[in-house]
């Protein structure tokens, strides 16, 4: 027993050690509850059906059906499977990524003293809360005077603007599908904040309120005017408060949803609830959870860069990818990429921008084009797990890794010769290559975050899409704000979880004397 017991002690050492080689920090999220480790190599079997990480039984059916009829296999394969096998080789050679060229971390320090919404106006500053006070008030104006004016109404002033994002920001922390709650006599009223406004005057802020009033003259077509200025500013401080470490993650974040809504809804319902206009895509920091950079594709109607007419989805996720990735030219970066984003055209491109890449690849999803076929098709022999294969190009290899399923990656990041491990809590350690191991520690702190802090996200749900992607953006500010805050000096002196630094946030942004979180 006792022997037991110090193996299983060992296994957790060695486990800490790897990930703090891998420079992945354990005391960003500041909560209990469970460690999200449940990806596609710690608890993944071949029958898992995720569309985002895992390969279904499906490609093994698909690659046995290529065998026997000898046709053009995966996507972008060609038809003769000797010309893909050339200049892939069995002989491996260890690689050196140069010494990465950037710092990480927050660019200023910030005071011990500093509040919930000091953090979060390294985001969203007063001129920016300005400028929505702004474009209210002259969408109002115009409203009133194309349809009549409306008794009682006022412009809406920098103080009523704060409270009435701190309205809509109490529905992440207290997780109310509508605001107006707020007022009710429910469940998810909210007296506290309710007598700082009232909710006739709420809503006719909300009836008007607006980030870019009119279309400009000049251009203005996109789909999302009415909120790319602010999306600009957003970006731009993100990328001047934070810098992020080498090890990065390009991936759609998960958006949770109500589950009182989700399981009280009828299956329309939620079919259309699920239709959303845009998709949601982020480049971040996979040492500290920091979004580093957004970017949104509305799914119709016209867009930038020609997305909107692509209809290869690899060719329209390498563009994505690309977007992300133009401020890291340079510095020598580590880009863990998901089946959909991996190919070869595009990791090359990237290695020439002195970017580097690893990513797995799906035989069902990603743009195989001139990878070697024997690599992409599953040995009708059983296989041991851990067992590997390993092909190589230049400074880029293709490992095809077996753990009750095959697994495959594309790296140019890691040395093929260099080996790995995979923590298994009840099976002990599995042997895999270092990029295997790379990739699962860094997806699993995702997967993490993704559990902590998307049930923190706005659930206000409003129809129009500029809006709905301005509430998702605020609440990436939010987390983000959080995670600056957690690295702080301020830490030190109150430790607020995340739900507490969301509730001081809310009465700090309403002007509340008693800004002390509720326990």
């Amino acid at each position: 027993m006792a022997e037991c017991g110090r193996k299983g002690l060992s296994l957790l050492e060695k486990a800490r050690s790897r990930y703090e080689s891998l420079q992945i920090s354990d005391d960003v999220f500041g909560e209990s509850g469970d460690d999200s480790s449940e990806n596609p190599f710690y608890s993944t079997t071949g029958d898992s059906n995720s569309d985002n990480y895992t390969e279904s039984n499906a490609d093994d059916a698909r690659a046995r059906e290529t065998r026997s009829s000898q046709s053009c296999g995966p996507p972008g394969s060609v038809s003769n499977g000797q010309a893909q096998e050339e200049g892939w080789t069995d002989a491996l050679q260890d690689i050196i990524i140069p010494h990465y060229q950037d710092t990480h971390g927050p660019t200023q320090k910030m005071p011990a003293t500093a509040t919930a919404i000091d953090f979060f106006q390294l985001f969203v500053p007063d001129n920016v809360i300005q400028n929505m006070v702004i474009q209210t008030n002259m969408y109002a104006k115009k409203y009133q005077e194309r349809f009549g004016s409306e008794e009682g109404w006022t412009n809406v002033t920098l103080a009523e603007m704060k409270a009435f994002l701190g309205y809509v920001t109490s529905t992440g922390v207290n997780r109310c599908e509508s605001v107006l709650s707020i007022w009710s006599s429910g469940f998810f009223s909210n007296r506290s904040i309710a007598l700082k406004m009232s909710q006739a005057r709420f809503e006719k802020i909300l009836k008007y309120f607006h980030i870019v009033a009119f279309r400009s003259s000049q251009g203005g077509s996109h789909g999302l005017y009415k909120i790319q200025p602010f999306l600009a500013s957003l970006q731009q401080s993100f990328s001047s408060s934070f810098r992020p470490s080498q090890t990065q993650v390009l991936h759609e974040p998960l958006i949770d949803e109500d589950p009182v809504f989700i399981t009280t809804c009828t299956e329309r319902e939620l079919r259309k609830r699920k239709k959303r206009k845009f998709s949601l895509w982020v480049r971040q920091c996979s040492s500290t959870g920091f979004i580093c950079q957004i970017y949104v594709h509305l799914k119709e109607g016209p867009g930038p860069d020609g997305l909107d007419t692509l209809k290869n989805k690899p060719q329209l996720h390498s563009l994505v990818a690309k977007q992300l990735c133009q401020n890291l030219s340079g510095c020598n970066a580590i880009i863990f990429t998901g089946p959909s984003i991996t190919s070869l055209n595009l990791f090359q491109e990237f290695e020439k921008q002195g970017i580097y890449c690893c990513g797995l690849l799906s035989t069902r999803k990603s743009d195989c084009t001139g990878l070697p076929q024997s690599m992409l098709m599953n040995t009708e022999s059983p296989q041991q797990r851990g067992q590997s294969r390993i092909k190589m190009r230049g400074n880029m290899s293709i490992i095809n890794w077996y753990n009750k399923g095959n697994f495959r990656f594309l790296t140019n990041a890691y040395s093929p010769t260099k080996e790995g491990v995979i923590i298994k809590r009840k099976s002990g350690e599995i042997l895999c290559p270092l990029a295997v191991e790379a990739f699962a520690a860094h997806l699993s702190y995702i997967c993490k975050y993704d559990d902590k802090y998307s049930k923190y996200f706005i659930f206000h749900k409003p129809n129009k899409t500029w809006q709905q992607v301005f509430w998702l953006t605020i609440s990436i500010a939010i987390n983000n704000a959080y995670i600056l805050y957690k690295m702080s000096d301020a830490y030190h002196v109150k430790r607020y979880s995340r739900a507490q630094f969301g509730e001081r946030l809310v009465k700090e942004l309403l002007d509340m004397d008693d800004c002390s979180p509720t326990q």
